[in-house]
């Protein structure tokens, strides 16, 4: 199941959201100012990540800037306090399944959240000189 972390009025946010729509893919949206997250999944979250804190924490957001904090300097269960009480940090939207990871919107690595069949079926539409045959049998079986 594909579940996107996202904050109202955030433009990437939208864009993801009708991506999925339009792809027919089933989401769970949690806001992360109405949904509390927990400790647990910004440890889940962050585990996933190939740079760390680097990759999930928007360090030019207000409250890093403004305390002058050193995010890299904080142990795990101290940054997902943090992250706790001040959602507003963390990156949005993020992109979350069993396989991949992503952070706003790219309109192409988002393909990576398409199932294989769809995405085969893709590159074949774009580069098989075949395609309209294959299309045609397909749509009369």
């Amino acid at each position: 199941m594909i579940v996107i972390y996202t904050s109202p009025g955030c433009a990437s946010c939208r864009k993801v959201r009708n991506w999925l729509k339009e792809h027919n893919l089933e989401y769970v949206e949690k806001n992360i100012f109405n949904t509390m997250l927990n400790e647990k999944e910004i440890k889940y979250l962050l585990s996933r990540t190939d740079n760390g804190s680097d990759d999930l924490i928007s360090k030019r957001s207000k409250i890093v800037r403004e305390n002058n904090l050193d995010i890299d300097s904080m142990k795990v269960d101290e940054l997902a306090k943090f992250v706790v009480n001040n959602p507003s940090v963390l990156k949005r939207p993020i992109i979350i399944d069993d396989v991949n990871l992503q952070f706003g919107f790219d309109s192409e690595e988002i393909d990576a959240f398409k199932p294989a069949s769809l995405r085969k079926l893709a590159v074949c539409e774009t580069s098989c000189p075949h395609y309209q045959t294959c299309g045609k049998m397909r749509e009369e079986n």
